[in-house]
């Protein structure tokens, strides 16, 4: 990652799993100049300088949603990983409005801020609930790839905007996987939502090698995905109780408002177009005046079906086990 070497990189929503995360990153195993922290939590500002004592750290109180202030933040930054969310399906679907404010005008705000001050490039955050989405979140996060999509077309050349999408990261805010350890230690029963459900589960450090590559490799408009594994939420369950010797039983809750049987990290109209990058997807966006777009593979599409969690490589609970087992955020439940 030679590109960071001695460059300011501005992480929004940075004290959140995943900025905490490839701040780890940055600074251990490159030559990252400075880090700048862009969010409006004071407290978990504070708790992430205590943690880290890094010079090379910067915290800057604001909000995606004022312009100004994120203009102002950005200011001598060369590159963004734009992670400031909604990311809860629920709290979307009863406040859409709120869904819009931050995941669209306040990615619009980002984008902006990035061209008029020339950042080199900037990478947007999105999720599997941007395929084919059928809630609030997935339809704000859609919009988030359209607009980053938009500035790649019609921004200043200075800077490059691109994207990746990946499913649901084992451990991050939101995940289930505490609260079924949770529920298993106290042998409580485990609230599952149905008995058919499927996600795809990505350990984080998949989730950031993936923005890193996006980084490295991503061109104007692009969106890269990861070929993800997945697993039923039932099995996922029972990898918890088999983690802590549990005598847990399921009781089935009913899915939530909003929520789908399984996901989706890339269309059959979208792989039609893309490039396959060995562990990766490329979803390209033509850069041409939309009323002259055609795709060569359109006329393919029947043959093409889209990556969905239940078509993944599902893994089973033994296998569910050893990931959860590997991942570094487990020590807190041994």
């Amino acid at each position: 990652m030679s590109s960071l070497t001695g460059a300011t990189v501005l992480i929004t929503g940075g004290t959140g799993t995943f900025g905490q995360s490839v701040a780890k990153k940055l600074l251990a195993q490159t030559k990252v100049g400075k880090i700048v922290i862009y969010s409006r939590d004071e407290k978990k500002q504070y708790d992430m300088s205590q943690i880290y004592k890094n010079k090379k750290l910067s915290f800057v109180i604001g909000d995606i949603r004022d312009r100004n202030s994120t203009i102002n933040a950005l200011s001598g930054v060369d590159f963004v990983f734009h992670a400031a969310a909604l990311k809860q399906v629920p709290s979307c679907e009863y406040h859409p409005i709120e869904a819009v404010k931050t995941n669209i005008l306040g990615t619009e705000n980002v984008l902006y801020a990035s061209s008029i001050n020339n950042v080199k490039k900037v990478v947007v955050l999105s999720t599997d609930k941007a395929a084919y989405p059928v809630n609030a979140m997935g339809c704000s996060k859609l919009m988030m790839e359209k607009i980053m999509i938009s500035y790649s077309r019609i921004s200043n050349q200075n800077t490059i905007y691109c994207g990746v999408r990946y499913g649901n990261v084992l451990f991050s805010r939101g995940s289930v996987i505490p609260l079924f350890l949770r529920q298993a230690i106290q042998q409580e029963d485990l609230t599952i939502t149905h008995e058919k459900m499927t996600r795809f589960l990505m350990p984080l450090q998949d989730a950031i090698d993936l923005v890193i590559y996006t980084l490295e490799h991503g061109s104007t408009g692009d969106i890269y995905v990861k070929k993800a594994q997945a697993g039923t939420i039932v099995d996922l369950a029972q990898a918890c109780i088999k983690l802590t010797n549990s005598s847990s039983n399921l009781r089935y809750i009913g899915i939530r408002p909003g929520e789908k049987l399984h996901e989706t990290l890339a269309t059959s109209e979208e792989l039609a177009r893309a490039e396959d990058k060995g562990n990766y997807w490329r979803i390209t966006a033509s850069n041409e005046n939309y009323q002259d777009e055609f795709f060569e593979g359109d006329k393919s599409l029947e043959n093409i079906k889209p990556f969905d969690s239940l078509h993944a490589h599902q893994i089973n609970v033994n296998e569910i086990v050893s990931l959860i087992k590997d991942l570094e955020e487990m020590k807190n439940f041994q």
